[in-house]
């Protein structure tokens, strides 16, 4: 059976299929929902059922009071939806409502995505996982104390496993430690999220990914998310890379153009050392004659990000529709 829910105040709709949890089908849905443990234990995704009727489907150790039973409050991870659901619970509307949080997840694996780049794919406790926005950043740090900070490249429709993609550099020594084989009883630290690249959810333009070589990270968690919302018109990608290679997971890009007819993937591979910012100009307006009408999200190494935004702010882009991330590395 599937149900329709219904979030006030924001008026954003998810459906929920099966014993799917309320909370499980709103992550999934691309909804950025108020919750915490996920397991029932810490009361922070309480809703309140406005008209329809939920089932518990797991035990829940946090206590509601009489009062917030009579009112019809729930707890959104131990409850499924019966029949079509009106809600009231909280959601986050941009970085500033996301608090800063540490878990100590584990390696789940190391895996190539080229000869100088690793994907780390952690994962974190069942019941304290990492509620984040997509395209936000996160601190990992080692037991030994050895630390760095990366974009988080998975979505956060999938908030207990939390993938980084590492590349490596001289004089990096948690890259080292990486490509070193960081193995499974590993514990690595992380603390966040950060920052403020990330999508507008109440804007219903088309949306423009410019991704500049590993830049991709958090243009990937960006456009799942996006994929999840199912609100934007179209998605384009446009992602320059150089060397062979550069496009480290073209054929995941390729496999979302097959599969969706809102979704264009467009790689262009830069002459030097950095990508070029004239091409992908030229690439992007050539696509979108009416650039005005779309908004661009744009990540790479600070150099090319910064010369990009210039370059697109120039051309007559508003302020408000370009989200720019100038990567250190």
């Amino acid at each position: 059976m599937t149900a329709h829910v219904q979030v006030k105040p924001s008026g954003r709709e998810f459906f929920v299929d099966g014993n799917d949890s309320l909370l499980e089908a709103a992550l999934r849905s691309g909804l950025s929902l108020d919750y915490g443990c996920s397991f029932g234990s810490c009361g922070k995704c309480k809703a309140r059922v406005v008209s329809g009727q939920v089932q518990k489907t797991r035990h829940s150790d946090y206590v509601l009071t009489g009062a917030e039973k009579s009112a019809g409050v729930v707890l959104m991870c131990c409850n499924t939806a019966v029949v079509d659901l009106v809600i009231e619970a909280r959601e986050a509307h941009g970085a500033a409502d996301m608090p800063l949080q540490t878990i100590d997840a584990r390696v789940k694996s190391v895996s190539p995505l080229g000869d100088d780049l690793r994907r780390l794919h952690l994962q974190t406790p069942r019941s304290n996982r990492l509620r984040f926005l997509a395209g936000q950043s996160a601190s990992l740090s080692l037991a030994d104390g050895i630390s760095a900070s990366f974009p988080v490249a998975s979505c956060p429709c999938d908030d207990r496993n939390l993938e980084f993609h590492v590349r490596r550099r001289a004089g990096d020594p948690f890259a080292e430690r990486v490509f070193g084989g960081l193995k499974g009883v590993d514990s690595v630290r992380v603390e966040g999220p950060r920052g403020e690249f990330v999508l507008d959810e109440e804007s219903h333009r088309p949306l423009v990914f410019i991704a500049g070589e590993s830049g991709f990270a958090p243009i990937k968690s960006l456009i799942e998310h996006a994929m999840a919302l199912d609100a934007a018109e179209t998605l384009h990608l446009v992602w320059i890379a150089s060397g062979a290679g550069g496009h480290y997971l073209d054929n995941l890009c390729r496999a979302w153009s097959d599969a969706l007819d809102d979704f264009r993937y467009t790689p262009l591979t830069a002459k030097g050392a950095l990508p070029d910012n004239e091409a992908v100009l030229r690439q992007v307006l050539q696509d979108h004659p009416r650039l005005g009408d779309c908004d661009v999200y744009v990540a790479g190494l600070a150099p090319w990000a910064s010369a990009a935004e210039f370059q697109l702010l120039e051309h007559g882009l508003p302020r408000e529709q370009l989200f720019v991330s100038a990567l250190e590395s």
